[in-house]
């Protein structure tokens, strides 16, 4: 879907993307992850013709976007960005209605889809008539998010989206931002210097570093696999958080003892150990069911042994 080639871009004798490549698949999250001023908003930007690049060539769903019209181009692309980027003097219908305008939308299709956008968001209808300056940071960002989606973009970029807000409204939002049905079909580009973030959300991270690619895998990739000692160096102080985050009870499932089938509503194994330690601090155990129907009946001191024994298993690897 997005195909970015030896792409480069100068400001004066400072280099600050070079030579950058990278394919992001259909329905696929990249994140662009990295120290400030490593590169990861100026190529974002230059996906979208905000900033033209210098060399290298950009295609998004086969065509190269330099013969395409900035305008038309960006029309087809949702765009969130840190600050919301929304209009003060619009009110929140007027702020998501701006691109259906430009491409010509009847007013009654606009309403329509506006309702239902704010609806998937979590945003109650009243909302549509309020100004930005009457919402909240995290209400803010749920408009932003519905401005760049109401027109199902296939390609949505995203700039530090969570940026602006508190740690504790920021941490809500993510999960919902996982969660909804609309962003599953969407091919993203994300630009995080969040850590956690990054590994919540993506499919794939990009981690650059002086506008250079340092390594592009999964999140489990990077944690256990980093090429270089910059990869291995960036991740260190987070690695213990970020591996009760990522690794599954699927991962561990083999490690974990077999136990008698439980008569009772099982939790899918899919869920992360973080999460599964957090359920278990209000019952001593609970059920688990993996994919193949196979229950096992899981307690604390269970998967602390079966976590340890996996991160072992890693090191070795």
């Amino acid at each position: 879907m997005i195909k970015v080639e030896a792409v480069s871009k100068s400001y004066g004798n400072t280099l600050a993307v070079k030579q950058v490549s990278f394919e992001v698949s259909e329905g696929e999250n990249l994140i662009l992850l990295g120290t400030s001023g490593c590169g990861k908003t100026t190529t974002l930007k230059m996906i979208n013709r905000l900033i033209t690049p210098d060399a290298g060539n950009i295609l998004v769903n086969g065509k190269d976007i330099a013969k395409e019209k900035p305008d038309v181009l960006r029309r087809g692309i949702g765009y969130v960005l840190q600050n919301t980027g929304l209009f003060p003097h619009y009110t929140v219908a007027e702020n998501i209605a701006i691109v259906p305008k430009l491409l010509g939308w009847e007013k009654e299709k606009i309403k329509s889809r506006s309702n239902e956008i704010i609806e998937k968001l979590h945003l109650s209808e009243k909302y549509l008539s309020a100004y930005p300056g009457e919402l909240s940071g995290g209400q803010q960002q749920r408009v932003g998010l519905a401005r760049a989606l109401v027109t199902d973009p296939s390609v949505l970029l995203m700039d530090e989206p969570f940026g602006a807000l508190d740690n504790v409204t920021r941490t809500s939002i993510r999960k919902e931002f996982k969660g909804l049905e609309e962003l599953k079909r969407k091919t993203m580009v994300m630009v995080t210097h969040d850590i956690h973030e990054a590994f919540e959300l993506a499919d794939r991270i990009c981690l650059m570093n002086k506008g250079e690619i340092v390594q592009i895998g999964t999140p489990k990739d990077l944690l256990y696999k980093p090429v270089t000692e910059f990869a291995k160096n960036f991740l260190a102080s987070e690695k213990l958080s970020l591996e009760f985050k990522i690794i599954s009870l699927d991962d561990i499932w083999d490690l974990i003892p077999s136990s008698e089938p439980v008569r009772a509503t099982s939790l899918s194994s899919s869920i992360s150990v973080w999460d599964a330690m957090d359920k278990l601090q209000s019952a001593p155990s609970f059920v688990v069911k993996n994919p193949s129907g196979e229950q096992k009946n899981i307690a604390f001191s269970a998967i602390t042994k079966a976590f340890k024994r996996y991160q072992k298993k890693q090191s070795h690897e």
